[in-house]
């Protein structure tokens, strides 16, 4: 009669315990799917964010190499480059000229200049403009000189700005190619593309898990 109680007490407590890691097992579950549903959420409002945040920089160009003095006039700086390149600007077109913050303050080099132009299309002359300009001129391309600044001259370079998801995406694009031998990187309309050769199929890198599946 013991026996018989005894067993029918730990079969009691088996059930019991299957019963709780049950309900158990299906709480990991279910978490684990709401982990999965909020890491999918959070990955499409941060998409979200940086497209909204590029979209914001669709007019702008960035300029780097621009010597720095206190009474400087970036408007005219930038007509005087637009001019120099071949693709010239009134002020009207220019909406806003500022220079950013540093990052590493120890760092001598100029801050960086970011012009925001009337439309998109002002930005992709601009653009088009400095890479003929440079193609054509290979020994004196653009550089301080051409905006009137005395002293050693310096390359000045311009170009797309990116968001600050694209930059990093761009850095590690770029990194990338090297590694794989990868002879182009570029960047259009916030979009960063990476080509192996002059025959190569252009491939759109949307993501860092881009960069790995790209052999």
């Amino acid at each position: 009669m013991e026996l018989r109680e005894s067993m029918t007490f730990f079969n009691a407590m088996l059930e019991d315990m299957k019963s709780q890691m049950e309900e158990k097992n299906t709480l990991i579950r279910e978490l684990k799917e709401d982990n999965n549903i909020l890491r999918s959420t959070v990955s499409d409002l941060s998409n979200r964010l940086n497209l909204v945040e590029q979209n914001m920089r669709d007019g702008n160009i960035k300029v780097n190499g621009i010597p720095e003095n206190k009474n400087e006039n970036l408007v005219k700086t930038i007509e005087q480059l637009s001019k120099i390149i071949g693709e010239p600007i009134s002020p009207e077109d220019i909406l806003l000229t500022t220079r950013v913050a540093k990052l590493n303050k120890d760092n001598d080099r100029p801050r960086t200049v970011i012009v925001k132009l009337r439309t998109p299309r002002h930005r992709d002359a601009i653009l088009a403009a400095v890479v003929s300009y440079n193609r054509k001129n290979k020994e004196d391309k653009l550089c301080t000189h051409h905006l009137g600044y005395r002293g050693a001259r310096k390359p000045v370079f311009v170009s797309e700005h990116l968001s600050p998801v694209n930059k990093s995406l761009h850095a590690a694009a770029r990194i990338r190619a090297k590694e794989l031998n990868f002879k182009y990187t570029w960047v259009r309309n916030g979009r960063i593309f990476m080509r192996r050769d002059d025959f190569g199929e252009a491939v759109l890198v949307r993501n860092r898990e881009c960069l790995d599946l790209i052999k």
